[in-house]
């Protein structure tokens, strides 16, 4: 997809889907208790890959690139007693580690195989009761392992504590998955190093349904930050509230310290107004992310565009993700004029040059390297190669974005 160079015009309006984290905890948890009704639900296709999962009679389940699926549905399908899946996807998950969650899971009591590479899909599940109530598992990996097992928790007789060793990642996440149960009347609580979740006491046949209307996602709302940033225009949001329990909301703190983008909250028509204010650029951007790692791209991009030197860490998960993201991060912008230097878990600006005029992004079939990079096309024409990606989480991404730029 080429896009020349643009403008932001001024002062409009977008509506972003529902937070595809939300979406898919309450998905799995109405798949136990069927009595959620969910407004404004996430159209991204990974929210549709685990609908139709939960729903399929098959007994193989092909979940493409969608990791958030691949993890929820292992500890889902481990406790569906009676019934065996086969749960697999794109040779990129089949690289993309799962052992910390089934060791968990099979310290539990559950009946789970490995058919291919030891610790990676494709795994074969022997759905049957769980009796055990303690789980470990490193906190440094993964927040969506840790959130599939404590999406079942309530469904268990015991219910179950999950004790984190080491340094947890993403802890956001952890809290907004404990949130979401407390808002569907689930117990939970999350202190320290340990999680405890109570078994849910409404029965299955409850007609006392709960009608939860989802936030957008604050993820995708980093691009329009981004481009805020750059094309120095207002722009305005829909649907988010002022206070957040989504990680990725840090996005406001980050983009007003940084790049002087204020965030104005309208709480009764449930809007976010995106100013671009006078401001001084920092001398360099010094970051840690580990709570907020999917919004390193966006910001790595913008501080490459704007030529402010950066140096992120925190980033130990982008190397499983759809692809190696801090890899591809460093290959990409070089293209747009910043040489970096990168480690197992951080990237850095070394220096910035002018880019050629022929700029193509590879997006590695990942969804947030596409949309992290189109704001570029403010300063300058650049072409995104396999732009489909976007339907991972934002299938309406260019038609908003082609809305707001001439």
């Amino acid at each position: 997809m080429l896009l020349k160079k643009s403008k932001l015009i001024a002062n409009q309006t977008v509506q972003i889907c529902g937070s595809k984290s939300i979406s898919n905890r309450l998905l799995i948890l109405n798949a136990f208790f069927n009595n959620i009704k969910i407004e404004n639900i996430s159209d991204s296709q990974d929210t549709a890959l685990l609908q139709n999962a939960l729903q399929s009679q098959e007994e193989i389940i092909d979940i493409h690139h969608a990791g958030t699926a691949m993890r929820f549905l292992t500890s889902y399908f481990a406790i569906q007693e009676g019934k065996t899946k086969i749960l697999t996807g794109s040779e990129r998950m089949k690289q993309r580690p799962i052992k910390d969650l089934i060791n968990a899971l099979r310290d539990l009591g559950a009946e789970i195989e490995y058919l291919e590479k030891e610790g990676f899909p494709p795994i074969k599940i022997t759905g049957k009761k769980l009796t055990k109530n303690f789980a470990k598992i490193p906190a440094n990996i993964s927040s969506q392992f840790i959130t599939s097992l404590m999406l079942i928790g309530a469904k268990l007789e015991n219910g179950l504590t999950i004790e984190l060793d080491g340094k947890i990642t993403s802890q956001p996440y952890i809290e907004l998955t404990a949130k979401t149960l407390r808002n569907v009347g689930i117990e939970a609580k999350f202190e320290g190093s340990l999680i405890e979740i109570q078994p849910y006491k409404n029965p299955e046949s409850s007609s006392n349904v709960i009608f939860f209307e989802t936030e957008s996602d604050w993820s995708s709302a980093s691009y329009y930050y981004s481009l805020a940033a750059l094309g120095k225009e207002i722009i305005n949001l829909k649907s988010f509230k002022p206070y957040s329990y989504q990680g990725d909301s840090r996005v406001k703190e980050i983009f007003w310290d940084f790049f002087g983008i204020n965030t104005i909250s309208y709480t009764q028509e449930l809007m976010i107004t995106l100013s671009p204010e006078s401001f001084n650029y920092p001398e360099k951007i010094e970051l840690d992310m580990n709570d907020c790692p999917d919004l390193a791209q966006t910001v790595c991009v913008t501080a490459a565009a704007l030529q402010i030197p950066f140096e992120i860490t925190g980033l130990e998960t982008l190397k499983i993700k759809e692809t190696d993201r801090i890899q591809a991060l460093q290959n990409e912008l070089f293209k747009i004029g910043c040489i970096t230097e990168t480690t197992e878990s951080s990237i850095s600006s070394e220096k910035f040059f002018e880019p050629h005029e022929n700029i193509y992004i590879e997006t590695y079939n990942d969804h947030r390297m596409a949309m992290s990079f189109a704001p570029y096309c403010i300063l300058q024409e650049i072409t995104i190669n396999n732009p489909e990606v976007v339907e991972k989480s934002y299938p309406e991404f260019w038609k908003d974005l082609k809305m707001i730029l001439q």
